[in-house]
């Protein structure tokens, strides 16, 4: 079938004041208007991962004006290996009403399993290509060439992946100020490890900025978004906003600014450890440095010692990160640190998750986002126990809790019962 398209990326239609069916979903589903929406795509303000091999998407947007997006990391590993295992997770995330799903597979039949999560999950779909390099090649890192690099983003995208992350900030400029400014975790990112290791035992530049021409060629063709990874990201407070995260991030701007030139969109990815106080001076140094870029962040967590309650460190930072200007928050399992999540350590990540963005947009502003707040706020004070569950983020789980202590009159809880104080105030009002 002849292609009738009048433009190549979303980027270029909103240059061009055309209204494409994702930026109509985005729409239907968020507090902004047309005008501003298309604006913000063209500026690249706002992205809209929508790889057009990605038949059953349903489309949304990330960034400035629009709701706080959550990711959910799944794949599998060596050690713990079922595809139909990490299948029911994404459908999972679907159904808790996560924005995304990010495959981070790097065993087996990874090619099977990203061709299945396409066709069967309607939300937009991440990958790391560089990992799966390693797994399709089988080759020592030292042996893989560009071509092979390339060839994996190639084929990810030919899959109708959505967006890929891709550290390709990580320079051999960033090398040097990482053995120049030595840290207690040295680095967290896989990526950035396995780019790492690549570019000592070589020699050569990262492939990916070296060649950042030829990637953005493949992201133009099908419309894939960009996800500038974070190879030097902090993986102790320790080592948070130091030189080396500093450096690739002013890279990374760089880099942003050639993608928007050629209509390709753009997600600039954030910090992992950030202590309280330095959350905010890191959305606002990265919102500058990468022009307003849509921000992607991992967590960030504010302390290095919550192993087991992690989805919990990472909720207190993901909701100051998104009052500050975050756009997109990659959630943290209770199993960070620990081992590959299981399906309750992957709900708990997502509701912890989901709460930090909401607290985020309430901060924020934004409108329409106090509404459900408010409905059940009005429940709360009429003692109206069946809107309380359904406002619940989790609905499934406030039902149970009210089920498993029933209380001896129905307009309570067992928490107060007859010194419920709103039972006592409504009476007197």
């Amino acid at each position: 079938m002849k292609n009738t398209r009048k433009y190549t990326t979303q980027i270029d239609a909103a240059r061009k004041g055309i209204l494409t069916p994702q930026m109509e979903e985005v729409l239907a589903h968020e507090p902004i208007s047309q005008q501003d929406l298309m604006d913000k795509v063209a500026r690249g303000h706002i992205a809209i991962p929508a790889n057009r091999n990605h038949l059953n998407l349903k489309a949304a947007g990330v960034g400035s004006g629009l709701k706080t997006k959550i990711n959910v990391n799944l794949g599998v590993s060596k050690d713990v290996c079922s595809f139909d295992a990490e299948m029911n997770k994404a459908h999972m995330a679907v159904e808790y009403k996560a924005d995304a799903i990010m495959d981070l597979s790097v065993s087996g039949d990874t090619a099977g399993f990203r061709k299945r999560l396409v066709k069967e999950i309607p939300v937009m779909i991440g990958t790391v290509p560089i990992y799966d390099t390693l797994t399709r090649t089988g080759k020592a890192v030292k042996d893989i060439t560009v071509d092979d690099w390339f060839e994996t983003v190639e084929i990810h995208a030919g899959n109708g992946i959505d967006f890929v992350t891709l550290h390709a900030g990580f320079t051999r400029k960033c090398v040097d100020s990482l053995k120049a400014n030595k840290r207690l975790c040295g680095i967290v990112s896989r990526g950035g490890a396995i780019l790492f290791e690549w570019m000592v035992k070589t020699g050569n530049e990262n492939p990916f900025y070296e060649h950042f021409d030829r990637l953005l060629d493949i992201c133009e063709a099908t419309d894939v978004c960009i996800s500038l990874g974070d190879g030097l990201r902090p993986g102790a407070i320790k080592d948070s906003t130091d030189a080396p995260q500093i450096q690739e991030l002013i890279t990374l701007g760089e880099l942003t600014k050639k993608a928007w030139e050629r209509n390709v969109q753009v997600m600039i990815e954030g910090p992992g450890h950030v202590p309280l106080h330095e959350v905010e001076m890191n959305m606002k140094l990265q919102k500058k440095l990468c022009h307003n870029a849509p921000f992607y962040v991992l967590g960030p967590l504010v302390t290095d010692i919550g192993s087991g309650y992690d989805h919990i460190t990472s909720a207190i930072g993901g909701a100051v990160a998104a009052m500050h200007g975050a756009d997109f928050l990659c959630y943290v399992t209770p199993a960070e640190h620990l081992r590959l999540p299981s399906a309750e350590d992957v709900k708990e990540g997502i509701m912890a998750s989901r709460i930090a963005a909401h607290a985020g947009d309430l901060a924020k502003g934004l409108p329409g986002a106090d509404s459900l707040d408010y409905t059940m706020s009005k429940a709360r004070g009429g003692m109206d126990w069946e809107t309380q569950l359904e406002c619940s983020i989790d609905p499934e789980k406030a039902r149970a809790y009210r089920k498993s202590s029933q209380p001896s009159e129905k307009e309570v809880c067992t928490m107060c019962g007859d010194f419920c104080p709103m039972k006592r105030v409504a009476e007197l009002l």
